[in-house]
Order: C-alpha cells, then structure tokens, then sequence
C-alpha cells in the first residue's frame, strides 16, 4: 500500500468513527472492515483517540457535503485550465488536500481529548464526598435509626430501623458539637416512616460531619424547652456513604 493509499484509508476510518458518512458509505465501510485488516485496525485506532470524548459528548455530525464542495471548488476551478501534463498536480493537490482533512480530524480530536481529560481531572480534583450516613444504635447488635446527610444540601433524612418509641412518648433528634455549646433539636423522629428535613442548612459542612447525632425520649410532640429532657438513649457520627 502506498502513501496515498494509506491516507485516504486513515481519513475513511476516521470519516466513518466520527460519523460523518452517510448510511449507505457506512453500511459499505463496516463490510470492508471485515474483510481488510488495515481497515480495520485504522478504524480501532480512531476510536480509541476518541473513547475519551464518548461519555461526555453527544454525536453531532457536521453536513456531509462540507469536505465534497471544498475538493469540488478545488477541481472545478482547476479543471478548466489544466493540460493533461498538469494531472500530476491535480493529483498532487488533492492528496495535499486529503493529508489537510486528516490532520485537522487528528488534531480536532486530540484537542478534544486533552480538553475533557483536563476538565474531568478538575472535576475529580474538586469533588468532595457529598452523602454520608450513620446508624445510631444503644449498642453495636442495636440498631434504631439510619440516619442519611446530604452535606451539599444539607438535607437529613431519617429512617427507623427497630426502635419503637415509649406510649406516649416521642423520639427527638439532635445534632451535638463543642462548636455549637448545647445540644440543637433536628427534630421529632416520624416512627412509621422517613424523617426528612433541612435544618441542618444552619450549620456549616465542616460541623456537620464531625458531629454526634443522637437521639432522646421526649414528651409527644418533641421537648417543650429546646433542651433534652434526659441522656441519649441511641447515638451516632457520620461515615461517608460513597468512595
């Protein structure tokens, strides 16, 4: 194979990974590759250049006639003046050309690539675990409540697991940190369903995740002063939920 036979065999790989060909020149290129190794490995190539891009891009592809109207003006403005010794150079140019299309197809994707592959690795850089979890329990065979903290909204969801409040009585919530002096109330604890709410919104994220959340038996309906009416009878810290 020569020189512009292995061009125009990379810019097909390429035309057909990118998805610029339409159906039926797609249909005809996925048979080949079947059949011609080169094809083949040129089109594994290609993609594998751009795997990167496929899990943050969608396919967009560009009008099909772009690079047939370019060669098009190319050989229509030259096809008039040139004597059968100048064919040499219209062969010559449109290979230039087909070099130009694969080059820009190279370098478009490789500035892709670089580009997501720097824009993820900030991402990666930048995200911090969000969701973390702690079951508050008397004792390590006495789980009561899964409690759930979503620490970029601070929203807390509580879930009962096995504690059943006194006759009379209600489960209350509380949030404990030397930064916040007393014990602060997040609430009375729902038994029969999900406890879900944002007042956790009033302290930041760095308390949050370095408190004890702890659970008391209060009169029905929660404490009427603000202060817990006795020790906590289930507690817990958080553990981050996800790697």
């Amino acid at each position: 194979m020569n020189g512009a036979d292995e061009d125009d065999l990379e810019m097909l790989a390429g035309e057909y990974v990118l998805g610029v060909l339409d159906s039926s020149e797609r249909r005809n290129v996925a048979a080949r590759r079947l059949n011609e190794p080169a094809l083949d490995a040129a089109i594994s190539r290609w993609e594998a250049r751009l795997a990167p891009l496929s899990a943050y891009v969608a396919e967009v592809p560009p009008p099909p006639e772009v690079w047939q109207r370019i060669e098009g003006d190319i050989a229509g403005s030259l096809a008039g003046s040139l004597t059968t010794p100048a064919a040499a150079d219209l062969a010559a140019l449109r290979a230039k050309a087909r070099r130009w299309k694969i080059a820009a197809l190279a370098s478009g994707a490789l500035a892709a690539s670089l580009a997501v592959a720097l824009i993820s690795g900030e991402i990666r850089q930048s995200a911090a675990p969000q969701n973390f979890v702690a079951v508050l329990q008397k004792d390590a065979a006495s789980p009561a409540f899964v409690v759930s903290v979503d620490l970029k909204t601070r929203e807390l969801t509580v879930r009962p697991v096995s504690a059943v409040a006194p006759a009379g009585k209600s489960y209350e919530l509380w949030i404990i940190n030397d930064k916040l002096g007393a014990p602060q109330s997040l609430g009375v604890v729902e038994q029969a369903d999900f406890t879900t709410n944002d007042k956790l919104r009033a302290y930041p994220p760095d308390v949050v995740k370095t408190s004890l959340f702890a659970v008391t038996v209060e009169p029905e309906g929660g404490s009427a002063n603000g202060k817990p009416s006795g020790p906590p009878v289930f507690a817990g810290k958080l553990i981050q939920a996800l790697p």
